[in-house]
């Protein structure tokens, strides 16, 4: 029996409309049509797309529902980031349709991971609770700055001392002391409700399976490695570490050119090393932090991963290069115990360079 061929689906995706264009085998386009942001519609628009479709979307808000909405239905579900092309040409929403169809088809695009449904309570939690803690920072910094601007030093954190206020807002007036103040009943609301988003949010964490894991990894505290699990979701999604250090800023971005040469008519590397250019910017900043600020706290407390920093120091390796390295290797050995279900062992933990 002919096995049928697979169709290519694409959406362009809006908050009131959502614009499909399907695509054969062939790439002939032989379907496009507009329906509303609605389940009913969308389900009904897959199905009547045959057994076997391959789904596409552009990452987005709507994109994890949509990506759950239509899994069930799809031979296939690809969420692709576009960011950064080029918008040269023509641009409308069928034009971008056609394109995500046939991209989709020969296999150009670049996918989001959007699988592991039972994280998404976590990855909400934790959205709330960051949030939170930026807001309160945001909060702060405003109203130090009232104060800055006035020529007021206000060291330390009395300022924000609700017993020390009034004595505060003494020093200001007018229209800058009702901002002050109403700055300050913001930051008693984030206060209150930063503790409870904390907890909602460990709580979720400590019922996953990786939890026991990651918080034996020495410097991962509870608020880290929920992050890490809403976050990376999976420590399955990337093959090495060389798969995990891009996504989390810590790759090495190098330049070549000119890399072979003929000598004595035979072909060959050059010898010259390649030219290095930081660390990749296309990555998860939360992610880079965690890593980074467990690499900072370890190199100022006794302990094996503050000897495997030394050891990179004695190799020649700078300061800074030496952190980098090591929050390398605190990712490396997170995916490493992850997948093996392995709790930390100092013991075990290599000097080899990553």
């Amino acid at each position: 029996m002919k096995q049928q061929a697979i169709q290519y689906l694409a959406f362009d995706v809006h908050r009131a409309t959502v614009v499909a264009s399907l695509r054969d085998a062939s790439g002939r386009v032989v379907m496009r049509a507009t329906v509303a942001t609605e389940a009913k519609q969308i389900v009904a628009l897959v199905k009547s797309a045959g057994p076997r479709v391959h789904v596409v979307f552009e990452e987005g808000t709507q994109a994890q529902w949509l990506h759950d909405l239509v899994i069930d239905h799809a031979e296939r579900v690809v969420v692709c980031n576009v960011r950064g092309d080029s918008e040269t040409e023509n641009k409308n929403d069928r034009i971008d349709a056609d394109e995500l169809s046939e991209r989709l088809r020969v296999g150009r695009l670049k996918s989001v991971y959007h699988g592991t449904p039972e994280v998404l309570t976590l990855k909400e939690l934790v959205r709330s609770y960051s949030s939170l803690v930026s807001d309160t920072t945001r909060v702060m910094l405003r109203l130090k700055a009232i104060f800055r601007a006035r020529a007021i030093p206000t060291p330390g954190v009395s300022v924000y001392r609700p017993s020390k206020r009034e004595q505060w807002l003494a020093n200001l007036e007018g229209g800058a002391r009702v901002r002050a103040a109403a700055l300050l009943s913001q930051l008693d609301v984030l206060l209150e409700l930063r503790p409870k988003a904390k907890t909602a949010m460990i709580a979720a964490a400590r019922r996953l399976p990786g939890w026991k894991i990651l918080r034996s990894i020495p410097f991962l505290g509870p608020v880290r490695v929920a992050q890490i699990l809403a976050i990376l979701r999976t420590p399955y999604r990337f093959r090495t570490k060389r798969n995990l250090w891009p996504y989390a800023g810590l790759a090495v971005v190098t330049r070549s050119s000119g890399d072979q040469e003929f000598k004595d008519g035979k072909l060959q590397r050059r010898k010259r090393a390649p030219l290095t250019r930081g660390l990749n910017r296309n990555h998860n900043p939360v992610l880079k932090s965690i890593f980074k600020g467990a690499a900072t706290s370890a190199i100022a407390r006794p302990g094996s991963l503050r000897e495997y920093y030394e050891a990179t120091l004695a190799r020649g390796v700078k300061e800074e290069l030496a952190k980098v390295t090591l929050a390398r290797k605190i990712a490396a050995v997170v995916l490493r115990l992850w997948k093996r279900g392995e709790l930390w062992d100092p013991k075990k933990l290599t000097m080899q360079a990553t």
